[in-house]
């Protein structure tokens, strides 16, 4: 009876194994699930509720972290598999950035609107470019314009250096001054997109953005935190070197190639295997509740940044290669996710479950690809 019993269940298991969700799976649609019974009643995430330090309480920067949130939001469901409930969340989350897409400049020191045009704008052109609105020309218009917009209020503060800072403490001015190269590669990203989309993207704009990343680029394919006249790398120990720049190498690396750089395909996958031989200190980083408190002043917050534009770079190679990359990727974003299905590396007010799970649910949607 008992040889039965394992014959039985020997002969059970692969079938019932194959009926299970595979890990990646199971986390797209908790983490789905999460975004959809996240989302505010006007189709944006987040809030200024629940402050994490009066440090960041002017309304307008939360009405750009908003608006930011809500961008990387849409461009997460839109990515998803469609039903009718994640088209529905999907329209009100475009239709909220349609409508709130003008934010101000918080203070003479704080410039977060950039990461409100950024996202925004990417967001704004990706549903341009939506099948779902392909016959809607109405909201189709209404986007062209929002788009349109965004990209001058993101001219007006691009800085002389050509890229965009999220804070201008030195100079306080019109023009901010401070720009980083992880941001002005992002802008890139999101330039392209709208030049995608057919939105009037000045060409010069995006010329002299991409040269400003590829400034910060050393000679052992780290990237420079900041955008600086003269680049140069600072004490061995500090952000600039490989282990303090893992995030940022994979987003400037894919702006410049998007961009026509010569960036070669050993660049890539060096930078990823960097990416993952010290992904320890991205894991030390994450959660830590001071921005670059952990070693080569790496910040909780740029672990899913830096997870979602690894996953972009892991899909410019050859399939050899993504079979190599795309496993390591998702365990470290499976790993972390929380019990309600979100995924967060930074806690900041309620936008950082959000936020956290657009990039990680990007991230694994491209793994399936």
């Amino acid at each position: 009876m008992l040889r039965f019993v394992i014959t039985v269940a020997l002969l059970a298991g692969p079938a019932l194994a194959s009926d299970a969700p595979s890990p990646t799976d199971s986390t797209i649609q908790r983490a789905t699930d999460f975004m959809l019974e996240d989302q505010n009643e006007d189709g944006s995430w987040g809030s200024w509720d629940k402050p994490a330090h009066e440090f960041w309480s002017n309304p307008e920067t939360h009405k750009s972290w908003i608006l930011a949130t809500t961008g990387l939001g849409a461009m997460a469901l839109q990515d998803a598999t469609q039903t009718e409930q994640i088209q529905a969340a999907y329209d009100k989350a475009i239709d909220y950035m349609i409508d709130n897409a003008g934010v101000k400049r918080p203070s003479d020191w704080d410039t977060d609107n950039t990461w409100a045009y950024i996202y925004g704008l990417q967001g704004v052109a990706r549903a341009i470019v939506n099948p779902r609105y392909a016959n809607d020309a109405e909201r189709l218009a209404k986007l062209r314009t929002v788009g349109n917009k965004l990209i001058k209020e993101l001219q007006k503060y691009q800085t002389p250096s050509g890229g965009w800072g999220y804070y201008d403490f030195e100079v306080k001015a019109p023009t901010p001054a401070w720009a980083t190269s992880f941001m002005t590669a992002v802008g890139v990203l999101a330039l392209h997109d709208a030049k995608a989309a057919g939105l009037d993207v000045p060409p010069d704009m995006l010329r002299i953005s991409a040269k400003a990343v590829a400034r910060c680029r050393l000679p052992d394919g780290a990237y420079t935190y900041s955008v600086n006249a003269i680049t140069a790398p600072r004490h061995s120990e500090w952000i600039d070197t490989i282990k303090g720049s893992l995030c940022r190498i994979q987003v400037c690396n894919l702006a410049l190639l998007k961009s026509g750089y010569p960036v070669t395909q050993d660049q890539l996958r060096t930078g990823l295997d960097h990416f993952f031989k010290h992904h320890k200190f991205l894991d030390v980083a994450r959660k830590k509740p001071i921005p670059h408190e952990a070693y080569y002043a790496n910040s909780g917050y740029f672990y899913f940044f830096g997870h979602y534009y690894a996953a972009q770079v892991i899909n410019e190679l050859p399939e050899k290669d993504r079979q190599k990359y795309t496993p390591l990727l998702a365990h470290e974003i499976i790993k972390t996710q929380e019990s309600d299905g979100s995924m967060w590396d930074f806690y900041i007010n309620t936008y950082h479950k959000p936020y956290g799970t657009a990039y990680g649910l990007m991230s694994l949607q491209m793994t399936r690809q």
